[in-house]
């Protein structure tokens, strides 16, 4: 029997194997895993994990990943975040993707993907009043997969310092 699915439906199915094979890891190998990444994290990031949070959103024609602070007290972060993300966002745009592969591994689900295929995605850095965002988007299938795995791979591997939307 053939089911028509729409393209939004498959993202949004697609999109759900990803989450699921991420939370599926192995609690111990995670939770060392998240650790690691967590103390590597000041490596690659000039702001505090503890005092922000990661947040993913998988769209149907790409992501947001944001960088908030956690508290208001917090807003010395901001600038630093800021700063971050808009460095992040440019090297992305030309197909650089070693800060995160060297904080995830080489290996990083999507990565080589959206390496090869930097010039069919859009990528645009926007400030936010407690932090800034990068937005992702592309009409080509083969690089939505490969952003929403590595989406879903940096919610895998920060734990308690991402969250999805």
């Amino acid at each position: 029997m053939f089911v028509h699915m729409t393209i939004p439906g498959l993202i949004r199915l697609l999109a759900g194997f990803v989450l699921a094979g991420a939370f599926l890891a192995s609690p111990a190998y995670s939770q060392d895993r998240q650790g690691m990444i967590h103390s590597m994290g000041a490596q690659v990031m000039p702001f505090s994990l503890a005092k922000t949070l990661h947040v993913f959103e998988m769209t149907e024609s790409g992501g947001i990943q944001q960088v908030v602070i956690r508290d208001q007290a917090d807003s010395d972060q901001i600038p630093m975040i800021r700063m971050h993300l808009q460095h992040e966002a440019m090297l992305f745009s030309s197909g650089n993707y070693s800060d995160p592969a060297s904080l995830h591994g080489t290996q990083m689900p999507g990565v080589k993907e959206l390496t090869e295929g930097a010039a069919e995605i859009h990528i645009e850095f926007e400030p936010l009043p407690n932090g800034a965002q990068i937005v992702f988007s592309t009409s080509d299938l083969h690089l939505l997969t490969a952003l929403h795995r590595w989406f879903g791979a940096q919610l895998s591997d920060h734990g308690a310092d991402a969250a999805y939307r």
